[in-house]
């Protein structure tokens, strides 16, 4: 395990990320319930960015944080089977997602994952792009539209990436319109992303979660909208079948096995979940680019002379290096899924590490993304790492916006295309300037957010160089 390093003097520079400061003495018990109900991220000492392994106990179960990327590779790859989804994580995402493909385990897992699976494969999403491109240059024009205004651009994120979702994994037939849409989703996540105390303290189910009960509303909302929508797909399937687009709405419907419920917990999942994560992605890589002149410089000029040669948009993530760059570091530094929490089923050993079996394995991505035995300079900015020729420096197990192994995130492909292409758009003529003077609160509810969002002011980029 070695540490990567970048090269200066872009690490000279670099914005430093903000981010809850780790405490030096353990919390105490009911200091620790309050910090993980507020803010999960928060519980973290300074440990934990250091050493590979970490081993505790809450209410008598042994906890075992692993950040070693050869752990990682042995318990979520190697040794996946003897490890199930950590029940503390099913008692906060599962009321809502339900058997969604998040929270589904065993046969139900396996066969959600079958149905879905033709959805993702590279060709479909080649092609893909050519939607993403279209939905994001719509987009970045209505935007224009809107130069020397201040938005909210984390919620503004949530509009394109709905907008791009129902374009080209449900053909449009999503019955929502992203105004309407972007609130509820904002609640749901909100409350399906809450630690309870009661969860914490491992209370039964039957007792209601105080901190989730505003869910109720946008759960109706998300109910009631795919009821409608796929009321609307089964019409047109027994209309015209062979018109029908073979999109993921349509093998949900014709999966075997999957009942009426089971095709609504995926639906919710990707669409209150699986964009979302792009979403905020989207939303940090601006931010922080405002943050790093010349990183942004870098992207300007990238995109400025190498997207007029580019042809069909499948092409972009793999020619828009910096680009590209930009938002795999912003993913780094604010995890889409900050959290892959394990149960074990046996007695296990990871390193030098003993794992009762009944133990709490956490990986991290939250810390290991982050971690000082690592990354230089961890805590900053510096896309760099992530260019072709330093990509071999970092172990697949230490970088891991999409999970890793059996489970790990079946649209990583798709995001990443769509993170790639919108930013390219968003990007040709605008620039996004951070408003606030202090920086944003960093909190993890279902991702990484930012409470209270994320203004930024909407500047046309050539206005923007003649008045700097």
């Amino acid at each position: 395990m070695s540490v990567t390093s970048e090269h200066p003097p872009a690490a000279r520079r670099a914005f430093r990320a903000p981010a809850p400061v780790p405490h030096s003495e353990p919390l105490g018990f009911a200091s620790f319930i309050q910090t993980a109900s507020r803010n999960p991220i928060e519980i973290w000492g300074t440990r934990a960015f250091k050493e590979p392994y970490i081993r505790g106990s809450w209410l008598g179960v042994p906890n075992i944080v692993v950040n070693d990327p050869a752990g990682v590779r042995h318990c979520l790859v190697e040794n996946a089977k003897n490890y199930v989804m950590q029940p503390l994580r099913q008692r906060i995402l599962r009321p809502l997602l339900r058997d969604g493909l998040l929270t589904a385990e065993g046969p139900l897992w396996k066969r959600t994952r079958k149905a879905i699976a033709p959805v993702f494969t590279p060709r479909h999403i080649s092609g893909f792009t050519e939607a993403m491109q279209t939905r994001s240059a719509l987009f970045a024009e209505g935007l224009d539209k809107r130069a020397g205004e201040t938005v909210d651009i984390s919620h503004e994120m949530t509009l394109l990436t709905f907008d791009i979702l129902q374009e080209t994994l449900f053909s449009g037939d999503i019955a929502s319109e992203p105004e309407g849409f972007a609130p509820s989703t904002r609640d749901f996540l909100g409350s399906v992303g809450r630690v309870d105390p009661l969860d914490l303290l491992n209370a039964p189910a039957f007792l209601p979660r105080l901190r989730r009960l505003r869910g109720r509303k946008s759960m109706a909302f998300f109910r009631g909208l795919i009821a409608d929508t796929i009321a609307k797909r089964r019409g047109t399937l027994e209309r015209d079948p062979d018109g029908t687009p073979n999109d993921l709405l349509t093998l949900l419907i014709k999966a075997d096995g999957l009942s009426s419920e089971e095709i609504e917990d995926n639906i919710i999942t990707f669409i209150g979940a699986g964009h979302e994560t792009t979403a905020r992605s989207l939303a940090w890589t601006l931010y922080l680019l405002s943050q790093a002149p010349e990183e942004r410089e870098l992207v300007e000029r990238e995109i400025d002379e190498v997207l007029p040669t580019l042809g069909h948009p499948s092409e972009w993530v793999e020619r828009l290096v910096h680009t590209k760059a930009a938002f795999e570091e912003a993913m780094r530094l604010y995890p889409p899924a900050p959290s892959l929490n394990r149960t074990a089923l046996k007695p296990d050993k990871a390193g030098d590490v003993d794992i009762p079996a009944g133990s709490t394995v956490l990986v991290m991505p939250w810390l290991i993304h982050r971690h000082e035995m690592l990354w230089d300079r961890p805590d900053h900015f510096i896309p760099s790492r992530f260019l072709p020729e330093n990509r071999d420096k970092i172990d697949r197990y230490q970088y891991l916006p999409f999970g890793v192994g059996p489970r790990v995130c079946i649209g990583a492909s798709f995001a990443l295309q769509e993170g790639v292409i919108a930013l390219a758009l968003l990007l040709k003529d605008l620039r996004f300037d951070y408003t606030r003077t202090t920086a944003p609160e960093v909190v993890q509810r279902i991702t990484v957010q930012p409470n209270g969002g994320l203004p930024m002011r909407v500047v046309r980029r050539h206005e923007g160089a003649r008045s700097a």
